[in-house]
């Protein structure tokens, strides 16, 4: 696995070192020993999976309050999707600051979301599925959302939205959330 550092403290963007033959390919996605020697969260609790039919499928802006904060492990695993991150840390010197990026099942490329960082992604092709590891188990309490083009961040998507759940559509502005 090659780790590339983003501008946004503590992500990264990660890319599958494969080993090539003439049956295909083997790589390694995930080993607990390699992301602890790099000081990131090697523990997951949870394997979550989503699949969304259409182009233009919006999911998030996600996170979950401490003490359920969670590190994310993103990978899609069929399709294309547009992911991106947000820093929402008030503290952090990349506070406000996103990074977006495909993520694809022909490029393999992996999004580490570390804690305190929002998260969402939009579909670029029919029958689309994430794969992503978590290293908290979901609260319904703890969790919140920030609406998808909310101003503060000023987030590029690619395209509009086409659809989006009512519970993500009617997500608030970050500056009127408490964190």
């Amino acid at each position: 696995m090659k780790f590339n550092s983003l501008e946004l403290e503590g992500a990264y963007l990660i890319e599958l070192s494969s080993h090539i033959d003439q049956r295909g390919f083997f790589a390694r996605c995930f080993c607990q020993n390699i992301f602890a020697e790099r000081g990131l969260e090697a523990q997951f609790v949870q394997v979550n999976s989503s699949l969304s039919h259409s182009v233009g499928t919006l999911r998030g802006l996600h996170y979950q309050l401490d003490p359920m904060a969670e590190v994310k492990w993103v990978r899609c695993i069929h399709g294309s999707i547009y992911d991106v991150i947000v820093d929402i840390r008030r503290e952090s010197p990349t506070f406000r600051r996103s990074f977006g990026t495909i993520l694809s099942a022909e490029n393999r490329n992996m999004m580490y979301v570390p804690k305190g960082f929002a998260h969402g992604f939009l579909t670029l092709s029919e029958q689309t599925e994430v794969m992503y590891l978590v290293s908290q188990f979901y609260s319904p309490s703890r969790e919140r959302g920030i609406r998808w083009n909310d101003p503060f961040f000023h987030i590029e998507w690619p395209m509009t939205p086409c659809v989006i759940s009512e519970r993500d559509s009617s997500h608030p502005d970050f500056e009127s959330q408490r964190l």
